[in-house]
C-alpha cells in the first residue's frame, strides 16, 4: 500500500500519471506472460485499478494505453466523474475484475461503452414477437444490454430475417460452466427464430497470447466444438468453423478481413484494446478476424453474395470492444452494423470480483467433473453471503447478492418461483449457507451429468460435419 500511495502522489501531472500507467500496466503484461506467482500479479493488478482510478479521478476520463491526455484534460483534482462509471471495474476482453463484492457495475457499464439496456419492453417485445416465453437468461437480466435488437425485431417483423453469430476462444481442452452461458442462450435464439448460426472458434487468437504451440490451439478447438455441438444445435443450420482452417480455405472471409484492417488505424486499436509496441503484429492485427463474421458475404456456402443479411451477436459484455470497432467499420465498407446481446459475467467459485477462468481449477466448475469434485467445489470453495454462525444466519439472515451458490443458480435454475422462495428464506435465515450450497449442487449434478452424456455421442465425423463449408436449410 505504501508503494502504491507513493507512485501516485508523485504524479502531479495526468501525463505523468498516464506514464506510470503504461509502465504498470507493461508490468503486469510481463508478469503474467513470465507466470510469476499470483500474489505478485494480484499486487500489481491492484496497484493499477488504483492507478486508473485515479487518473480518471484527475482527468475526468478513462485511461486509454496509446491515447494520451491533451493538454484540455483536467490537471487538478476535481472530483469523480459524475457517473462513476467504472472507477473501480477493470472490463476488457483479456480482464474482468472489480473490487465489489456484488460484481461489476453493469448499469455503469452500459453507460461507459454506450450500449442500451434490456428493459421489461424489450423482454416483452422479444416474447411477442418469437411467439415464446422469454428465456431465463432475459428475465433475470443475464443478458442485459444490447445494440439495436429493437432494429433486429422491427425488421423480423417484416419478414426480413437475420442470422446469429457467436464465438469461443479455445484456450484448454476443458470448458467450464461459464464458457456455456451464450451457447445456452444462442440455441434458445436460433430455436425460437429459426435463423442460421455461425460460430467462430479463435484458435489464431490463443496462438497469439497464449504460451501454447499451433497444434494445441487447433486441437483445443476441436475438443470445444464437441461441447458446443453438446448442446443441441441444430446441424442443418449451424456451421462452425476454425479459423486457422477457414482463413485459408475461404477468399472472401479474408477479403473482409482486408476491407476491416484497412479502415481500422494502428492508434484506433491501440486505444481500444490498449496494444502497446511491444505486441506483435499478430495481435494488432487479429481484431479484423473476429469482426469479419459479422457480415453474410464472408460465408458464400450458406449466404452466397448478399451482403445485407443482418448479424445478431450475443457475447459476454468483454467482447464489446471488438464489436464497438465493427460497428464502427461496417458502414464505410457497405455492410449492415451487427446487433448486439450482452450477457454479464459467470463468476468465479471465490467471489464475484472475477469471472470464472479456465486456468484456476478451483474457481471453476468444469464440464469435465464427477459429481463428487462438483460437489466438493462447491462446499469447499464457492463464496457465501451467510453468517459467521448458525445464530447470527437464522436471526439476521445471508446476503444472497454476494452469495456464488445463489449466483448460480440465477443462471440454471429453470422455475422463477423457486429462485424468488429460495432467496427469501435465504435473506429470512430460513435457509442456512450449507442447504443453499445443496440446492446448487443438487442443480449442477444432474446438468453436467447429461452434458457429458450428450458430448459422448459426438463423433469425430458429426464434428467434421459441423465444420465442413456447406449450404444451411433456412429462409431469409
Amino acid at each position: 500500500m505504501t508503494d502504491c500511495q507513493g507512485d501516485v502522489e508523485g504524479a502531479s501531472t495526468p501525463m505523468e500519471l498516464y506514464e506510470k500507467l503504461s509502465e504498470q500496466g507493461e508490468k503486469v503484461r510481463s508478469l503474467k506472460s513470465a507466470k510469476a506467482d499470483k500474489t505478485e500479479v494480484d499486487a500489481a493488478v491492484q496497484l493499477l485499478l488504483k492507478l486508473k482510478m485515479d487518473y480518471k479521478q484527475m482527468t475526468g476520463q478513462d485511461y486509454k494505453a496509446g491515447c494520451p491526455p491533451s493538454e484540455n484534460d483536467a490537471e487538478l483534482n476535481n472530483g469523480p466523474a459524475a457517473d462513476g462509471a467504472g472507477e473501480d471495474d477493470t472490463v476488457d476482453p483479456w480482464t474482468v475484475s472489480t473490487t465489489n463484492a456484488k460484481g461489476v457495475d453493469y448499469d455503469k457499464l452500459i453507460v461507459r461503452f454506450g450500449s442500451s439496456k434490456i428493459d421489461q419492453e424489450l423482454v416483452d417485445r422479444v416474447e411477442k414477437v418469437c411467439g415464446q416465453k422469454p428465456h431465463r437468461f432475459l428475465r433475470r437480466g443475464v443478458f442485459f444490454s444490447h445494440r439495436d435488437m429493437h432494429q433486429v425485431l422491427d425488421a423480423y417483423e417484416k419478414h426480413k430475417s437475420f442470422y446469429l453469430y457467436t464465438g469461443r476462444g479455445p484456450s484448454s481442452e476443458a470448458m467450464h460452466v461459464g464458457h456455456l452461458i451464450p451457447f445456452i442462450f444462442t440455441k434458445w435464439l436460433q430455436d425460437v427464430f429459426d435463423i442460421p448460426l455461425v460460430i467462430q472458434l479463435t484458435d489464431d487468437e490463443k496462438y497469439l497470447w497464449k504460451d501454447l504451440t499451433v497444434e494445441e490451439c487447433h486441437r483445443f478447438a476441436i475438443e470445444n466444438a464437441k461441447d458446443i455441438i453438446a448442446c443441441g444445435f441444430d446441424i442443418n443450420k449451424t456451421f462452425i468453423f476454425s479459423d486457422l482452417d477457414y482463413m485459408g480455405s475461404s477468399p472472401e472471409f479474408y477479403r473482409n478481413v482486408v476491407k476491416i484492417q484497412k479502415h481500422v488505424t494502428f492508434n484506433q486499436v491501440k486505444g481500444i484494446f490498449g496494444f502497446t509496441d511491444s505486441d506483435c503484429i499478430g495481435k494488432i492485427s487479429f481484431p479484423a478476424i473476429q469482426a469479419a463474421p459479422s457480415f453474410s458475404n464472408s460465408f458464400p456456402h450458406v449466404f452466397g453474395s448478399r451482403k445485407d443479411i443482418q448479424c445478431l451477436i450475443p457475447c459476454a459484455i468483454d467482447q464489446d470492444p471488438y464489436f464497438r470497432m465493427t460497428r464502427d467499420v461496417a458502414p464505410r465498407i457497405g455492410y449492415p452494423k451487427p446487433a448486439l446481446l450482452h450477457s454479464t459475467f459467470f463468476p468465479a467459485l471465490q467471489g464475484a470480483q472475477t469471472k470464472m477462468s479456465a486456468s484456476d481449477a478451483n474457481s471453476s466448475i468444469f464440464l469435465t467433473d464427477t459429481p463428487k469434485q462438483i460437489k466438493n467445489k462447491i462446499n469447499k470453495h464457492a463464496f457465501s453471503g451467510g453468517k459467521d454462525t448458525v445464530e447470527e444466519h437464522r436471526k439476521y439472515g445471508g446476503n444472497a447478492d454476494v452469495d456464488v451458490s445463489f449466483m448460480y443458480l440465477t443462471f440454471f435454475l429453470e422455475d422463477d418461483e423457486q429462485l424468488e422462495k429460495i432467496r427469501q428464506d435465504y435473506t429470512s435465515g430460513a435457509l442456512l449457507t450449507g442447504e443453499l450450497k445443496k440446492i446448487l449442487i443438487e442443480t449442477l449434478q444432474p446438468m453436467i451429468a447429461q452434458h457429458q452424456e450428450r458430448r459422448k455421442q459426438v463423433t469425430d465425423e458429426l464434428v467434421k460435419q459441423f465444420m465442413t463449408p456447406r449450404p444451411l436449410n433456412f429462409n431469409l
